[in-house]
């Protein structure tokens, strides 16, 4: 498995925004090879940010690699950047993980 994660710094009183802008939109993993699960994940508030982070779970590196060149990745972060660009603070930071063990 490998795990993708970005983490989002929101400018503050602008989450319900963020929030809002991630459920209602289409991410068109669903029909994706190797796309096991999304999550979107709501940090600690800081006094200048809210911390969020994306962990999508891959069935491997190559899959999640695979997907960032198609067609889905370009629909799914086609707005990105625009007219939503105020609610963050900077680029969201990527972090990729090799799963080494999974305890269920």
């Amino acid at each position: 498995m490998y795990i993708a994660m970005n983490r989002f710094r929101i400018v503050p009183g602008a989450d319900a925004d963020f929030e809002r802008l991630w459920t209602s939109r289409d991410t068109y993993l669903k029909d994706v090879p190797g796309f096991v699960e999304f999550h979107l994940l709501k940090g600690p508030a800081k006094e200048d940010h809210v911390l969020y982070s994306s962990h999508t779970i891959w069935a491997n590196r190559e899959a999640f690699e695979d997907w960032t060149r198609s067609d889905a990745f370009r629909a799914a972060h086609h707005n990105a950047g625009g007219e939503t660009r105020q609610l963050y603070l900077g680029h969201p930071e990527f972090e990729g993980f090799e799963v080494i063990q999974t305890v269920k």
